[in-house]
């Protein structure tokens, strides 16, 4: 393919993004239409790569290489393996479904959501380092301005604490990929891949590695990093959350398959039990959390610490089961995650009312919104059939070969999810309507089942057929996995 399609999946929306900053208020019509459409374009131009991406070809595929700052060794790479590619079909999936859930917001938050949209795709496509940290800092400021503009009553608390551990993170980074450009000239990726293992000594190399792995552990957010993502959540207007939740989180636990395990495979190995053991304690710490909560969306949001928490642990694993699980599960989060959002978004539409207890019974008063509800439920909980189920199984067994009591403790967390997630639906939708004045209320309206439908639709795709996915990052999760297995390992069973 001559087209630069990579190119065009970055930074059209961020060009139409500046096209459409001029126009007033009044005109947000065009506004909206016209991001729609550019999101759509965007979808389709993933779908195109998705196609053309060949599942046993070339490790990296699409690439755009071109000299950006010559004197530096600073490249403009782009492309994806595996892993990228379901990253860039997951975001340019979920945008358009956004923007149309934020029909009634004004101009600046379309605009935000496109220039995000930018952010992102650069981040999972960039082959250059410095490229990468610049759309990583890039998505930064989007994401603050759609939660302390838009957002809740506390937004500029919540927005503050986001930008703050972030950047903590950033700075992090940014100081390692220094040292790792000046040691080994190059900034390039793949060329840092098969160089930095061998050519850095093995203390430095866990330095370098607990930089990357702390920035990224707070995008995750991994416990005890994750204090500001239920704060980011409740505050986020729904479009933000299902962004942040749906493809912020997995620029996390991206940066650990693409940077922080390829490049410094020792120090991985060496930090593995630590690792396995925070994801474990978020599992469950995040599940408690979210039994605690009477807030619908704040309960979403430590779901999310537990869900990611499992994705952590199938990254560790070491195994192909294990990794693939995580891959999986990042989209799958994603999606149930997402819909997740934009399902509560409806109804604090309708209601201006969050809480668990503000409902009940609304399973008569709107009984296709309490359909999707349960799907999504239970697709978020790991029903076979749907698209929680397999990543969730992958994870588990593959964690289960090299650290079983771990796991053990981990699978609680299938249990909880259960509990909360079907107590909160039990609470909200069944027994008699509490509130007479929510007798009135209606069921979904058709503008909303736009962005639903086609969510749930797929998270029974994906549970039916996760094979779409899988046999596209097999090879890139391999890669990951011997890089890291290769290395003498210490179980976390002996590990002081």
């Amino acid at each position: 393919m001559a087209a630069p399609l990579l190119t065009l999946i970055t930074f059209l929306p961020a060009a139409a993004g500046l096209l459409l900053a001029p126009l007033k208020a009044e005109k947000g019509a065009i506004v909206r239409w016209t991001a729609l459409g550019v999101s759509f374009v965007v979808l389709l131009l993933a779908a195109v790569a998705w196609g053309s991406f060949q599942a046993g070809g070339e490790a990296f595929q699409l690439v755009e290489n071109h000299a950006w700052v010559p004197a530096l060794k600073i490249r403009y790479t782009m492309g994806i393996d595996g892993i990228s590619l379901a990253m860039v079909a997951l975001t340019a999936f979920l945008m358009p479904l956004a923007i149309r859930a934020s029909w009634h917001q004004p101009n600046g938050f379309i605009i935000a959501l496109l220039f995000l949209e930018t952010g992102m795709m650069g981040a999972f496509c960039a082959l250059d380092l410095f490229l990468f940290y610049v759309f990583w800092e890039a998505m930064l400021i989007p994401m603050y301005l759609l939660i302390g503009i838009w957002g809740g009553p506390r937004r500029i608390y919540a927005s503050v604490k986001f930008i703050l551990y972030t950047i903590v993170g950033s700075v992090l980074m940014l100081a390692a990929i220094l040292y790792v450009a000046l040691q080994s000239g190059s900034f390039d990726v793949l060329a840092l891949q098969a160089k930095l293992p061998t050519s850095i000594p093995a203390d430095r190399q866990q330095l370098l590695f607990l930089a990357f792995a702390v920035s990224f552990a707070i995008k995750v957010p991994l416990f005890p990093f994750h204090t500001w993502l239920p704060d980011a959540h409740v505050e986020a207007p729904t479009a933000g959350s299902v962004i942040l939740a749906g493809v912020l989180l997995k620029m996390g636990t991206y940066g650990f398959l693409r940077f922080a395990i390829p490049f410094f495979p020792q120090a991985a190995a060496h930090f593995t039990p630590l690792f396995i053991w925070l994801s474990t304690i978020g599992i469950i710490y995040g599940s408690l959390m979210a039994m605690a909560q009477s807030d619908i969306k704040k309960l979403v949001a430590y779901s999310s610490v537990a869900h990611l928490g499992f994705c952590m642990l199938g990254i560790f694993s070491g195994t192909q089961e294990g990794t693939q699980g995580a891959v999986l599960q990042m989209v799958n989060h994603g999606l149930s995650t997402g819909a997740l959002f934009l399902l509560v978004g409806v109804i604090y539409e309708k209601t201006h009312r969050r809480g668990v207890d503000d409902f009940g019974g609304m399973a008569k008063v709107m009984p296709l919104y309490a359909t999707l509800f349960m799907i999504v439920t239970l697709s978020s909980i790991g029903l076979p059939g749907l698209n929680g189920f397999v990543g969730e199984f992958l994870v588990l067994f593959g964690s289960f070969k090299n650290h079983p009591v771990a796991t053990a403790f981990a699978s609680l967390g299938v249990v909880l999810g259960a509990v909360y997630m079907l107590k909160m639906y039990r609470d909200v939708f069944f027994g008699p309507v509490t509130r007479p004045e929510r007798e009135k209320i209606g069921d979904v309206e058709k503008g909303d089942l736009i962005y639903l439908v086609p969510i749930v639709a797929l998270i029974i795709l994906l549970g039916v057929l996760p094979n779409l996915v899988l046999a596209k990052t097999e090879a890139a999760v391999k890669s990951v996995v011997q890089r890291y297995s290769e290395v003498p390992k210490v179980s976390s069973e002996h590990h002081h």
